[in-house]
């Protein structure tokens, strides 16, 4: 992989999570390889995505929790919540975190630019007027939010914003109905907001499993997020004194403090040079990439947001490992297949696999198994919340095609199951495997007759 003609073997571009990987793993090996990244080490995911998203979740559990506490015999008092206390532990903990991706980085013995790169040719990059050389070029810029281009848009923030607000908004409109808004909904419903979600089509979460997503839908009612679906928003609108209105085509009005764009996001490809470099990039902006995520230029690869393929923070480490042992003479390509993923709603879903709409439109002969209960944690507190579990099942080969859950912990539970997937697991097996009781997860191996088609 050495070539010393160039200053480096593989230089990256962008420290998010898969570009962090691929430098490591790839200096491990004994190449000589220098990490570029403008903002904070550890992208999106640890700066203003999964890691500091995940904590308000937890933050947000509290509420709940006091008000059950009565039910297991506990004596509380009034809680208090600290929006800026929260903030301020938040900001502590991402900052541990950017010094242990420093750490990391060093410790692999890769060279960390700080500055913006573009390419000025296919084996050339400019970092704030430095002229670098590199053998390989790897593109890992992520993405970022989009806001759509309507009347007074700029009067709302993106998801980066929610996590350095001064304070918590009384009142929030989110329009989306993408995994972030649903979360953000649960995060500023649990901390005491009122709030309205907003979205175009008739059920948020489009591609997840329709029974998913209507019973997500139901519980979130319950706990008190407006679900406004077939609204449209076509302008935000200042108010006099302070406030936000948001306005649909149709004479609909929100009046809140704050307005959350959760309408999708983009790749991160805009100025980087690519064009220069000879690089492809999609309708969408995104970086074009061959299964060993190879770019049109030979040498320059990409992984990550930035290409069009499946944005989860995992993936991109996935593929920066496969990207690796390509570079290495072992051309590896990534295996989509039975992906698990999480949405951190309130409750939470967990997911691997195919959809029941899905397997229905390949044509199988498809059994569904489905259960509905109240958690044993929600009887003594009385709460009114239910989980959802859900089979998928090739009917004439027992292969078990999807494992869907609504409820706590569902991103715990579908991780094991997730192996199971891979391994090609039959209704049969999940029969003959001894549940653990008494949990919610051992409902998964004790559904034994199919509900009506």
């Amino acid at each position: 992989m050495t070539d010393t003609a160039y200053d480096f073997d593989l230089f990256v571009i962008g420290a998010g999570s898969g570009g962090v990987r691929a430098a490591r793993v790839a200096a491990a090996r004994g190449a000589r390889v220098a990490v570029a990244e403008s903002g904070r080490l550890g992208g999106t995911c640890v700066n203003v995505g999964c890691v500091p998203k995940k904590l308000m979740v937890y933050a947000s559990h509290f509420g709940d929790a006091f008000a059950d506490a009565a039910g297991f015999g506990w004596k509380t008092g009034d809680p208090v919540f600290s929006w800026p206390d929260l903030i301020a532990a938040k900001n502590t903990e991402i900052k541990r975190l950017n010094g242990v991706y420093r750490r990391l980085l060093d410790g692999s013995g890769v060279e960390i630019i700080e500055g913006r790169a573009t390419l000025a040719d296919r084996h050339t990059i400019d970092v704030g007027g430095r002229s670098i050389t590199s053998d390989t070029i790897l593109i890992a810029t992520g993405g970022r939010p989009f806001v759509p281009d309507i009347s007074g848009a700029g009067l709302g923030v993106v998801s980066d914003a929610i996590f350095a607000l001064p304070e918590l908004p009384k009142r929030i409109a989110i329009i989306g109905g993408g995994y972030i808004a649903v979360e953000f909904a649960g995060i500023m419903n649990g901390l005491g907001a009122d709030v309205s979600l907003i979205y175009r089509g008739p059920l948020f979460l489009r591609g997840f499993d329709q029974d998913l997503r209507a019973t997500l839908a139901g519980e979130m009612v319950k706990g008190g997020v407006d679900l406004c679906f077939n609204t449209e928003v076509d302008r935000l609108e200042e108010i006099e004194g302070g406030g936000i209105r948001v306005c649909g085509p149709t004479g609909e009005e929100f009046e809140v403090d704050l307005v959350l764009w959760a309408t999708g996001r983009v790749p991160n490809t805009e100025g980087l040079g690519l064009g220069m470099a000879g690089v492809t990039l999609g309708n969408g902006g995104e970086v074009a990439v061959d299964e060993y995520s190879r770019t049109s230029v030979e040498n320059i690869y990409a992984v990550g947001d930035c290409t069009d393929r499946v944005a989860l923070t995992p993936v991109a480490i996935a593929e920066a490992m496969a990207l690796v042992e390509t570079l290495n003479g072992n051309p590896t390509a990534m295996d989509y297949g039975a992906i698990p993923s999480a949405v951190f709603s309130q409750p939470p879903i967990g997911t691997v696999g195919l959809t029941e709409s899905e397997a229905r439109n390949q044509r199988r002969e498809v059994l569904t198994y489905r259960s509905v209960f109240r958690p044993m944690q929600h009887t003594l507190a009385g709460r009114d919340e239910h989980t959802m579990m859900k089979l998928v099942v090739d009917g004439a080969t027992d292969e078990v095609l999807g494992v869907h859950m609504v409820g706590p912990d569902a991103g715990e539970i579908i991780q094991g199951f997730a192996v199971a997937m891979k391994c090609g697991a039959t209704k049969a097996q999940f029969d003959a495997t001894v549940g653990i009781h008494p949990t919610a997860a051992e409902e998964f191996v004790t559904m034994r007759e199919p509900v009506e088609d």
